[in-house]
């Protein structure tokens, strides 16, 4: 489980196509800081399990090819800045909201609108996520917890803060970027109870 709350802007190192999978080498000193063999960090909100640690802050990880049908890390190659997130810790404040890593379906970024001090990102949602998305409700884009400012009907808008434009891909990505989406989980599971009734 995660937090949508990026720790830092890596950087791919390398991507091995597998043909029905691939491994990717990643440069992140501070989440490789304290990881070990096994240990799940968000790359672009896409859980990924660590299989080695590498000298000058690396690691290694395999996506499947669901994972790279699924979302937009197919489209990685050397030197693709992404966004990097440690697994959070039971004894920490969750600074998000609950990310579980399992990204739902892309959306594609349609607009950018700068304020002053802000930036509003307008995203095309898929039609078989709609149902999940709420004004003010939380959603995930390429592993950051942002907040629903403005809905329609196939799209949705987020407003990046200084930090988030600075700290994250997001901050500089182009109308055009495909981008990872997770919905709310707790939306899922509701709707899987009610319809169990």
């Amino acid at each position: 489980m995660f937090t949508g709350i990026v720790e830092e802007l890596g950087e791919v190192v390398g991507k091995d196509d597998l043909g029905d999978s691939a491994r990717f080498t990643i440069r992140g000193p501070v989440v490789t800081a304290d990881a070990g063999h096994g240990d799940s960090i968000a790359v672009n909100g896409v859980c990924l399990t660590v299989v080695d640690v590498l000298p000058e802050g690396q690691f290694t990880a395999d996506a499947m090819g669901e994972t790279l049908k699924r979302s937009s890390l197919g489209r990685l190659a050397a030197g693709s800045p992404v966004n990097l997130e440690r697994a959070a810790a039971l004894n920490s404040r969750l600074g998000g909201h609950i990310v579980q890593g399992h990204v739902d379906g892309t959306g594609q970024i349609h607009a950018r609108t700068p304020a002053e001090h802000w930036e509003v990102v307008r995203i095309g949602l898929p039609a078989d996520l709609a149902r999940y998305v709420v004004e003010k409700g939380s959603i995930t884009v390429d592993g950051i917890s942002l907040t629903v400012s403005g809905l329609g009907d196939d799209w949705f808008e987020v407003s990046l803060i200084p930090t988030t434009r600075q700290l994250t891909t997001l901050g500089h990505a182009a109308p055009g970027t495909q981008v990872n989406l997770e919905v709310d989980v707790i939306a899922k599971y509701v709707e899987r109870l009610l319809a169990a009734k």
